[in-house]
């Protein structure tokens, strides 16, 4: 059994991934177990340079706030703003400190210095405007949607005017306040004005599409697509505050399953420009139903790569990361009867393993599902195994 196991491990390089793969994928999906840990994002940057330049991948999608990301492609493409201040506003979740996430900012920032748009590299954040405690006002999108229609088109055909979504949208407090993600009474996202907003919202976006012949040639086609991002976002926000003040039981599955279905429009928007790499938590880029407890009450929903996977086929691909030690959070050597032990005990520090095949020479074995100590880490699910195009494996997370 060691050495079919050994046999799937090779060295952690772009070349050893798409090795796994049948042909170069236009999302290349690679999951982490947990958030945070500046080593595997070290490790992220390494593959996502190797891909650039040996693959002619050019963007990276992060699980960010999709609205802050402009500000981070708008820097490593045209050099806006210091890099202090696009670390500050365009990565959301806190992740802007991250050292790591910087080097991958900054590097972009110098390598596109000099070259033409179209060897670019862009950056993208996929991810709703959404945190654990709330989710943002709709107004940055739905403005934004509208200006950008307004500027362009006959304002005979507009739904509403500005006036009339700032009326509607009223404070952003309202939108923002935090009570109601236990609290669907506090949500306005059932209202009569947040009704009518998704309505209007609904009828931007309808008329951005219906007028897309023109739009695209009378302006760039960045702007065309941030305009399609803040249709997205608008509808998507709007809808996600209608199940915050919902009181039925489906509620929080609702929640979570909206989240990932923006996440999944975002990512099809990016696979439209081009092969991308893609960064987020193995539960969204799973190909499998996502789970999760969240007040004593079991959820379950398709996760964005579950949804994406289903229309781009082997134009997306899934390479989880599993780790063995987060000794600075209380995660310990694994035991040897789970996937993660079985890795631990290979002499390489970190190697990308052919996923189906470990299933296959597992497939009398049933390694025991490991448990975490540690809430923010997932351990690899080992019925999951034959559904990911590999696994990449550190065996142990240093503190950074």
């Amino acid at each position: 059994m060691a050495t079919d196991i050994k046999d799937t491990a090779h060295t952690v390089e772009a070349a050893a991934v798409m090795s796994l793969l049948p042909a170069r994928p236009r999302l290349l999906a690679l999951g982490e177990p947990t958030h945070g840990q500046d080593a595997l994002l070290d490790l992220r940057n390494e593959l996502f340079r190797q891909l650039v330049e040996q693959e002619g991948y050019r963007t990276i999608a992060l699980e960010s706030d999709c609205m802050m990301g402009l500000v981070v492609d708008d820097h490593v493409t045209s050099g806006t703003g210091t890099l202090d201040e696009v670390m500050e506003h365009g990565i959301s979740h806190g992740w802007g400190t991250s050292a790591a996430n910087r080097e991958l900012v900054r590097w972009m920032r110098a390598y596109n210095d000099g070259r033409p748009a179209s060897e670019q590299l862009r950056f993208a954040g996929f991810d709703g405007p959404l945190e654990i405690t709330g989710a943002a006002s709709p107004r940055q999108a739905l403005i934004a949607l509208h200006g950008y229609l307004s500027a362009r088109v006959d304002a005979d055909l507009l739904p509403c005017t500005a006036g009339t979504l700032d009326r509607l949208l009223g404070t952003d407090e309202r939108w923002t306040n935090p009570a109601a993600m236990m609290d669907p009474a506090r949500s306005v996202g059932q209202s009569a004005e947040a009704r009518e907003l998704r309505l209007l919202a609904d009828d931007l976006a309808a008329l951005l599409d219906e007028q897309a012949p023109y739009l695209i040639t009378a302006t760039s086609r960045d702007d065309w697509d941030r305009a399609r991002l803040y249709g997205r976002t608008a509808t998507g926000l709007l809808r996600y505050h209608y199940w915050m003040a919902d009181t039925s039981q489906a509620r929080m599955t609702r929640l979570v399953g909206v989240r990932d279905q923006m996440m999944a429009h975002n990512l099809l928007a990016v696979a439209a420009r081009g092969p991308a790499l893609v960064h987020a938590h193995n539960g969204h880029l799973q190909r499998q139903k996502s789970t999760m407890r969240m007040g004593g009450m079991p959820l379950e929903w398709w996760s964005a790569g579950a949804l994406v996977s289903a229309q781009l086929g082997e134009g997306y691909a899934f390479v989880a990361t599993a780790l063995g030690t987060i000794r600075h959070q209380g995660v310990d050597t694994p035991p040897p009867d789970t996937v993660e032990g079985l890795l631990y005990a290979l002499p390489e520090d970190r190697c990308v393993i052919d996923a189906p095949r470990l299933a296959t020479a597992l497939s009398d074995e049933r390694p025991a599902p490991r448990v975490s100590p540690w809430f923010g880490y997932s351990p690899l699910d080992p019925s999951h195994l034959a559904d990911s195009d590999g696994i990449v494996f550190v065996k142990d997370v240093p503190r950074r």
